[in-house]
């Protein structure tokens, strides 16, 4: 079982028993995003440290995969080790990090960026070498006309939307300004619109800013989380892993699944999170190519299922 199952009928199959076994021997890395599969909020998924503790133990390569934007390399790894997961720096690939990554090392941005953001994207901007501007309350001041003529950083090169708890209409009308000239590179954090919270709650994310800002400057971004490969791509700049001995586990088809489909790895679903198994079978069932390439190989109702003892005695 190597590679991602090819026919959508074949998908979407209860991991269990001897099936579970025969997939975890055929791969050497695991890939696991982390809200709605690792916790939710501040609340670990019981019985999740001791899986990736286990893999670990077992000799995989476990990574983690995350389209959180509000929390740097040095925060993720800090709140993994609170929970009791063994992670280090190195196995951490969140969107804040790889923006950065991305406008230093493949827009090789010459100048300032506008950044609708909170303190995580500003830290990895600052490690890499990176000057910005906007981040913080940007309130409503002025009327019309002030708004159309406020002044613009002429330094700015590129615009950058993450999760911003001060988002803003002063905020919205300066990046569609800096996007009105088409040179400015136009950037997403991840398309995430919905953060899960423990007992059902939800929040608005990052993907509701960034369809605004698309919305009003009718442009798309350079989308760096999940499901676009470049987030796959950072992690293949700094390990040697096989595609095909490798598996994404994820709680949302829209990113972690479709991810796995981008880039030809295994998927497990945990139903931990945002999609319900009902969502992932009308996915199956569906004409629909895009929705078809969201159906997971498998599912679990938790990665505690991922346990099997006897593999690693």
């Amino acid at each position: 079982i190597t590679g991602s199952a090819i026919m959508s009928d074949s998908k979407c199959v209860r991991l269990t028993g001897p099936l579970r076994e025969q997939l975890l021997n055929s791969v050497d890395t695991v890939l696991f995003d982390c809200d709605g599969v690792l916790w939710k909020g501040n609340r670990v998924i019981p019985g999740a440290p001791e899986v990736i503790n286990t893999l670990r133990r077992s000799g995989k390569r476990v990574l983690f995969v995350t389209n959180n934007p509000t929390k740097t390399r040095d925060m993720c790894l800090e709140k993994l080790t609170k929970m009791g997961f063994k992670a280090s720096k190195e196995d951490i690939f969140g969107t804040a990090y790889c923006t950065a990554l991305f406008l230093k090392n493949v827009a090789k941005v010459k100048g300032k960026v506008y950044l609708i953001g909170d303190k995580a994207v500003s830290e990895e901007l600052k490690t890499e070498g990176i000057t910005f501007t906007g981040p913080g309350p940007d309130p409503v001041h002025g009327g019309l006309n002030d708004w159309v003529k406020m002044p613009l950083d002429p330094d700015v090169k590129a615009v950058v939307v993450g999760f911003d708890e001060h988002f803003s209409f002063m905020k919205l009308a300066k990046a569609i300004a800096y996007l009105k000239d088409p040179e400015c590179l136009f950037v997403a954090t991840n398309p995430d619109n919905r953060l899960p919270l423990e007992g059902g709650k939800y929040l608005p994310d990052t993907g509701c800013f960034v369809q605004a800002v698309e919305t009003a400057a009718q442009r798309k971004p350079h989308m760096i989380g999940k499901p676009s490969r470049f987030i796959f791509d950072c992690i293949l700049s700094k390990h040697d892993l096989d595609p095909a001995r490798t598996v994404m586990v994820g709680d949302r088809l829209d990113t972690d699944i479709l991810l796995g489909f981008n880039c030809s790895l295994n998927t497990i679903l945990t139903l931990t999170g945002l999609t319900s198994l009902e969502e992932a079978k009308s996915y199956q069932k569906s004409n629909c190519p895009s929705k078809r390439s969201m159906v997971p190989d498998y599912y679990v109702n938790s990665i505690t299922d991922l346990l099997h003892h006897s593999l690693y005695n």
